[in-house]
């Protein structure tokens, strides 16, 4: 029988990952007299004349934003990946390799407001973005020579994120991303043991206790998994497996933004200031094969074990390999689940209204 430090103190098996996680919630408390972050920052105007990223204002170059009033793409004026980048490259000397990284990245302004993130937008406007994640993932799919669409965001300064105004990017790649290589590994291994999809089941596994869910509707839920590394790790996720998010029908997507939309409330509302994260969605890779095992799910890594500490990865873990997560997934799911699911900075209703 065990006592009150099981699953403070052990070792949980990162299924999609294949790969140990080492749980010490002991030492969340442990004294730190290190670099303490201020993360709250300074009230934004509505409209940044400065911002490359505000509607009517300029970006790289000639570059010009129109005056947008909803969602706005455009392609990335100084991408990480592009079809220009070059396809006929020299042989690396042995025992080194090389190809080409070419491929399309666009950036996603889910607002004009430069002051709002997306947390403390309406609910039809975390559908359109959910809408255009769907549509952008269409359209590059269709694309010659691309194998992933990989959409993400990160939010807040300590996430690296070098502009204020609520966006997120995506990458069309010629290549498919380590993680997605893991999750269809570990999807194909499991089905051919159990006959079953390997996310459906931890869906099933979280559903079955609830103490790590975070909200969850008719077609969707929101948890912190079992295997979680981060403190405040959270996946969102359909309950039907799809390969990508193009794939959600049109009630399934709708249940899905409002998962993400209580969610990212949920963050902001547990410290009463903008949650920083790295959210990734985790697709198939595109193309002919239908990938019938693969879930997928949105991930949510914030980088913050406290309000003002940062997780930081030590040497034991860059060097030998295996995540040490600071907390235990039940008790970071149950302090976002106790908070409102009204964002804190929301106007009061007017008591006179009827």
């Amino acid at each position: 029988m065990g006592d009150d430090r099981d699953g403070r103190w052990e070792q949980r098996w990162h299924p999609l990952l294949r790969e140990w996680i080492v749980v010490a919630a002991h030492r969340q408390d442990r004294p730190w007299s290190g670099e303490r972050l201020e993360v709250a920052g300074e009230a934004l105007p509505a409209h940044d004349p400065d911002c490359y990223l505000c509607p009517g204002n300029s970006r790289v170059g000639d570059a010009a934003n129109p005056r947008y009033d909803d969602v706005f793409v455009f392609d990335n004026d100084r991408p990480s990946v592009a079809e220009a980048a070059p396809r006929e490259l020299a042989t690396a000397p042995f025992p080194y390799r090389r190809r080409p990284a070419n491929g399309v990245a666009r950036v996603v302004c889910y607002t004009p407001r430069h002051d709002l993130t997306m947390a403390e937008l309406g609910r039809r406007e975390i559908e359109r973005i959910v809408a255009t994640w769907q549509a952008e993932t269409r359209e590059l799919a269709a694309r010659p020579g691309i194998e992933s669409v990989l959409v993400f965001e990160n939010k807040g300064a300590i996430s690296g994120v070098s502009n204020p105004h609520a966006h997120g990017q995506i990458y069309a790649t010629n290549f498919r991303y380590r993680s997605v290589e893991s999750h269809l590994a570990a999807a194909a291994e499991h089905h051919a043991e159990h006959r079953r999809v390997l996310y459906r089941d931890v869906i099933d596994a979280e559903e079955r206790g609830g103490e790590r869910v975070v909200a969850a509707n008719a077609t969707g839920i929101a948890f912190v998994p079992w295997f979680a590394r981060y403190a405040y790790e959270v996946h969102v996720a359909p309950r039907a497996t799809h390969p990508r998010i193009d794939r959600l029908s049109e009630g399934e997507a709708a249940d899905f933004a409002a998962l993400l939309h209580e969610t990212l409330i949920r963050m902001d509302n547990l410290w009463r200031m903008p949650f920083p994260y790295l959210m990734t969605l985790h697709q198939a890779p595109v193309g002919g094969e239908a990938y019938p095992h693969f879930h997928f799910h949105l991930e949510l890594h914030p980088p913050l074990r406290k309000p003002s500490l940062r997780k930081y990865l030590g040497a034991h873990e860059i060097g030998g390999g295996n995540f040490l997560a600071d907390t235990v997934p039940d008790d970071s799911a149950r302090s976002l689940r106790e908070v409102p699911a009204t964002h804190c900075r929301a106007a009061p209703p007017d008591e006179g209204a009827t």
